[in-house]
C-alpha cells in the first residue's frame, strides 16, 4: 500500500504561482498555498520526481505532523506525541536544523531546537525501547515552522538546496540564483525557439536554465538528494524509475539560440565552463561584450536579465549616476531593435525612467532579503504565434 503525504515546497516570495504550475504539471494535487511555500500530496515517487523536476523550489519537505503549543511543555508533548518511529530507522542521525517563529509565543530558535530534540528522543525510546541512540546512521534533517502558535514539523528530504544543480562551480559578482532565475524565467512567454539573449549574464544562470529548459533536462539529474539513502522510506528502484524517466525525456540536441554577453572576459569564461559541467554548453553563445555593443538583426526576441544595481555598486565606487547610465544604454540598445521584449529584475529605484519607458508589468520580488522587481517590456507577438491563437479560438 502506497503512503500518500503532505510534501511542501519552499520557494521564493511572490513566486509562489509558477510553483504551484510546476507540481500541477507534474501531476499533484495541491493542498495549499501559502507565503513562500505550496503544499502538495505525494506518495514517496512523489518526493524522488519532486527533487529532480522542481525548477524553482528550494526543499522538499515531508510533513511530520502539526500541533498547536504557546509554552515549551506543550511544544515537549507536542513532539512527543509525533510518530518519529515512522520515519526514522533505529540508528538514524536526527536533529532539528532550522527552526522559525511568526507571530507566536515561542521565538527563541535554540530553545525550540533543544525541547524538540529532547521529545523526539523520548519518543524514539518509546517506540524502539528504552536504549541508546547511537545516531551513526543516515542523517534526517527537521525543520519545524511556529506561525501563529500552530507548529509543523517538515523533514527535508533534499539535503543541499535545489538550487544547488551542481554545474555553477564559478561565480561572478552577486549572481542570481538557479532557482530564482528559472522561476523569472518561467514569468516570461519564452519558449526554445525564441532568441533570448542576456547582456549582463556574469556566471550565465539564466541562459544555463533556459539551455536546460530547451532540453527538457530535470534539473536535479546530475546531483543527489539526502532521501536517497531512506530505501525504508523511498525504494532504490523508486530512484532508479525516477532517473530513468529523466533521461527518457531528455531532447539531446534541441534548436534553439541562447546568447550570453559581459564586459569582463574573466566572467565569461566561468560563465563557458558552468555551462559545460550543466551539459548545454553547445546550446549557448557566450562573447565578451559591452551591453553599448548589444544588437541582433532578428525579431521577436526576449532580453532576460540581472543587471548591476546599488546593492551590487555603490561599495566599490559609489556613483550612482554610472548605474543610471548603465541602464540608459540598455534603454537605448532595447529601442533598436525590433519587436523584442525585455524582462529585468533589479533593486534600482530608477529603473524604468532610465530605461526611457513605463514597464508593461512590474512584480515584487524576493531576493533573499533584499526587495527587487521584475521589469517587463513586452514587444510584438510573432505573427506565427498570433495566428496559431487565432486557429485555436477558432
Amino acid at each position: 500500500m502506497k503512503m500518500t503525504y503532505t510534501l511542501t515546497a519552499p520557494c521564493h516570495f511572490g513566486l509562489e504561482a509558477v510553483l504551484k504550475r510546476e507540481i500541477t504539471n507534474l501531476g499533484y494535487e495541491i493542498k495549499a498555498v501559502d507565503n513562500g511555500k505550496v503544499s502538495f500530496l505525494g506518495d514517496a515517487e512523489a518526493i524522488a520526481r519532486a527533487n529532480l523536476w522542481l525548477r524553482t523550489a528550494e526543499r522538499v519537505l515531508l510533513e511530520i505532523g502539526r500541533f498547536r503549543a504557546t509554552s515549551y511543555e506543550e511544544l515537549f508533548q507536542g513532539t512527543l506525541a509525533l510518530p518519529f518511529g515512522d520515519f526514522l530507522p533505529k540508528d538514524g542521525k536526527f536533529w532539528v536544523t532550522k527552526a522559525t517563529s511568526v507571530d507566536s509565543k515561542l521565538f527563541s530558535p535554540s530553545d525550540i531546537q533543544s525541547v524538540m530534540k529532547k521529545a523526539m528522543v523520548r519518543s524514539m525510546e518509546r517506540y524502539y525501547g528504552a536504549v541508546p541512540f547511537l545516531e551513526n546512521g543516515e542523517s534526517f534533517p527537521f525543520r519545524v515552522n511556529i506561525q501563529k502558535d500552530m507548529v509543523t514539523v517538515l523533514l527535508d528530504t533534499s539535503g543541499i538546496s535545489l538550487h544547488k544543480r551542481g554545474y555553477r562551480t564559478e561565480t561572478a559578482r552577486a549572481p542570481i540564483t538557479e532557482t530564482l532565475a528559472a522561476a523569472l524565467l518561467l514569468l516570461t512567454p519564452w519558449h526554445a525557439d525564441r532568441i533570448l539573449a542576456d547582456p549582463f549574464c556574469g556566471s550565465g544562470t539564466f541562459l544555463i536554465e533556459a539551455a536546460m529548459m530547451a532540453s527538457n533536462m530535470a534539473p536535479g539529474m546530475n546531483r543527489e538528494f539526502l532521501s536517497q539513502t531512506w530505501e525504508h522510506l523511498i525504494p532504490k528502484k523508486v530512484w532508479y524509475r525516477s532517473f530513468d524517466e529523466a533521461q527518457e525525456l531528455l531532447i539531446p540536441h534541441p534548436e534553439t539560440d541562447l546568447q550570453g554577453f559581459d564586459i569582463d572576459g574573466s566572467v565569461i569564461r566561468r560563465a563557458k565552463i558552468n555551462a559545460e559541467q550543466a551539459g548545454v554548453s553547445e546550446l549557448i553563445h557566450f562573447q565578451e561584450r559591452d551591453v553599448s555593443q548589444f544588437s541582433h538583426a532578428k525579431k521577436y526576441g526576449f532580453i532576460v536579465t540581472n543587471p548591476p544595481y546599488g546593492a551590487r555598486l555603490m561599495g566599490e565606487s559609489g556613483e550612482e549616476a554610472g548605474i543610471a547610465a548603465l541602464y540608459s544604454t540598455l534603454g537605448e540598445r532595447f529601442r533598436a531593435l525590433q519587436d523584442w521584449s525585455l524582462y529585468l529584475i533589479t533593486a534600482f529605484p530608477d529603473a524604468e525612467k532610465c530605461i526611457g519607458r513605463k514597464a508593461d508589468k512590474n512584480r515584487k520580488i524576493y531576493n533573499g532579503m533584499m526587495k527587487t522587481y521584475f521589469y517587463q517590456f513586452l514587444g510584438k507577438k510573432p505573427p506565427k504565434r498570433e495566428k496559431r491563437r487565432e486557429k485555436q479560438g477558432e
